[in-house]
This record gives C-alpha cells, sequence and structure tokens, in this order.
C-alpha cells in the first residue's frame, strides 16, 4: 500500500508556479523549489519525476487560473470595449504591482523555441484565447458593436499580441504611462 503524501499537491505546483513564474525555468534550482514549496528534494522528485514535470503542471496551472478570470471577463455580456478595455487595465493593474510579467510570455522567449512540449502547451493555449476572443468580437459585430468589415479572427491576433507587448514592455522596464499608452493605442485600433 501507498503511503500517503503529507503534503497539498495544489499548494506545492502553487508555490513552484510563483517561483519559476519570479525567476524562469532556468534560473529557478531545486534549491529554490523546495524553498517555495516546503518540500525536500525528494519529496519533489518522487511526486513530480522532474523539475521539467513540476513546470508543466505549474505551466498549466498558470494557464488554467489565467484563462479562467478572461473567458469570466469576456463572458460577462458586457460592450466588447469596455471588455478588452477591462482586460486591459487588469494588466496594467498587475504590472504596477508585482512586475513578474506573464509566465506563459516569459516561456515563449525562454524555453518554447526549444522544447517542442512546451511549444504545444503554449499553441494550445493561444488556440483557445484566439477562439474565445474571435468569438467575443464576433458577437460584438452582430451587435453593431464593432463595423462588419472587421475580422474578428485579426483582432483576436491584435489584442492577444497587444496583452504579449505589454507584458513584454513591463518586463523591458516600461511603467504605468507606457502601459496606459499602448493600452490607448489599442483600443483606438479595435
Amino acid at each position: 500500500m501507498a503511503r500517503p503524501r503529507k503534503f497539498d499537491e495544489e499548494r506545492a505546483v502553487e508555490a513552484a508556479m510563483r517561483a519559476f513564474w519570479a525567476a524562469g525555468y532556468e534560473a529557478t534550482s531545486t534549491e529554490d523549489l523546495c524553498r517555495a514549496t516546503g518540500l525536500g528534494r525528494s519529496s519533489i522528485y518522487n511526486t513530480f519525476k522532474s523539475k521539467h514535470d513540476l513546470f508543466e503542471k505549474a505551466l498549466r496551472h498558470y494557464i488554467s487560473v489565467k484563462n479562467a478570470q478572461l473567458f469570466e471577463r469576456l463572458e460577462s455580456g458586457a460592450p466588447v470595449r469596455e471588455t478588452i478595455r477591462g482586460m486591459f487595465d487588469g494588466i496594467i493593474a498587475e504590472e504596477v504591482e508585482d512586475g513578474l510579467g506573464c509566465l506563459v510570455v516569459n516561456t515563449m522567449i525562454e524555453l518554447a523555441p526549444r522544447d517542442p512540449a512546451i511549444a504545444e502547451e503554449l499553441r494550445r493555449d493561444y488556440e483557445r484565447r484566439l477562439v474565445a476572443l474571435r468569438d467575443v468580437f464576433a458577437a460584438a459585430q452582430r451587435a453593431g458593436e464593432i463595423g462588419g468589415d472587421r475580422d474578428p479572427t485579426a483582432l483576436a491576433h491584435f489584442v492577444i499580441s497587444t496583452v504579449s507587448g505589454m507584458r513584454t514592455a513591463a518586463r523591458a522596464g516600461g511603467g504605468k504611462d507606457a502601459l496606459e499608452g499602448i493600452a490607448d493605442s489599442a483600443m483606438n485600433a479595435l
């Protein structure tokens, strides 16, 4: 009979996610993960098999949490411009508060070019967000909120790219004014 785990695996994944998010995959050592999770090295490897396995779980957790927030916003029924501006304002607030950027964007840059499993996870995530945004823009178009000549898929790509750009600008030192300028420019383009 297997011994019961003496810790909460979900809390360990959340703590590891925060460690990876703050420092990146490569710079986060096993010791960093032990400190973050409160687990010993053997507990980490017995449960998660490898640092990479733990990272994949942490990344999926991050994506799940962030997408739940996004989809809730998109399903609010608010006008599309209000919805998108609220999303941009939320990003600005997060970046001003913690400046960690986005684990997805950070991972796209750090790991995706050389890690096919991570690249595929990020591709699936991008596709889910693209479809959700496209559907919101298509509905806004049917409701007359945006012009019939606008391509909902192109607008969805544009918003995703704007969000990634805002996250990257923040990591590069762009402050609140810069991020608000990016958001204002994007809203003008919608």
